[in-house]
């Protein structure tokens, strides 16, 4: 069983993959893998690829995507979706799915 690796893309707050690193998680944003505008199929598709599980605000595109994903039989490393909420209650979130959940149980995705 292996950790969750974490991907936020541009939506989410920059403090938040700070605070993922401080907590024990292996952390990248958007900006530090040198992704700044790439279409959001090529952010999961990236993310699978690298093992990561992607960390969203833009909820109603990427429930989209992995839908159309599941009904084509594509996988992902994992997603997770929310509302722009505070950095502390997405950090809490976050933590506590990463410490119930192990990056195999993530690629059907969760909505915190």
């Amino acid at each position: 069983m292996s950790q969750i690796r974490f991907f936020t893309d541009e939506d989410v707050h920059g403090p938040v993959v700070t605070g993922l690193r401080t907590a024990g998680f292996d952390a990248v944003s958007t900006p530090e893998a040198g992704r700044l505008g790439e279409s959001d199929p090529a952010q999961l598709l990236w993310n699978f690829q690298q093992g990561r599980v992607l960390l969203t605000f833009n909820v109603e595109d990427f429930a989209r995507l992995h839908h159309d994903w599941m009904t084509q039989s594509l996988h992902h490393a994992g997603l997770i979706v929310s509302r722009q909420r505070p950095v502390g209650d997405t950090l809490r979130r976050c933590i506590r799915l990463a410490q119930t959940l192990t990056a195999e149980e993530c690629r059907i995705g969760w909505n915190i």
